[in-house]
């Protein structure tokens, strides 16, 4: 499986697919915006991270809104709120065949690019 979960509206998200080029031109691309995520493809998701935690962004602005920063968050709670608001998912996420790049650091981008060449 090739896949991407990005937001349209995410300029990070859209110059790093730029960046890829045509070593993305066969993935699967889904806007987490217009096409909300299912439970089963989060799940498939913290399989391949190993935690539904790894997935989660608190640079989200609801984060702070919510107070979510004062609660102890469990693996269930990260796994509800990712599928509930789309901007908790840490983005973008690259599915690649057994693989998952998580974010969007440096270093994951250029561990993505290297399994990409």
């Amino acid at each position: 499986m090739r896949k991407v979960y990005y937001l349209s509206t995410c300029t990070t998200c859209k110059r790093i697919m730029d960046e890829l080029g045509d070593s993305i031109s066969n993935f699967e691309k889904q806007d987490i915006k217009s096409e909300q995520m299912t439970l089963d493809q989060i799940d498939e998701m913290q399989k391949r991270s190993g935690s539904y935690e790894s997935l989660f962004s608190r640079k989200a602005m609801k984060y702070r809104a919510m107070g979510l920063g004062d609660k102890n968050l469990t693996e269930d709670d990260y796994r509800k709120l990712i599928q509930e608001e789309y901007t908790f998912l840490k983005r973008p996420v690259f599915l690649v065949d057994d693989q998952i790049f998580v974010g969007n650091s440096k270093k994951t981008v250029e561990e993505l690019k290297n399994h990409l060449a």
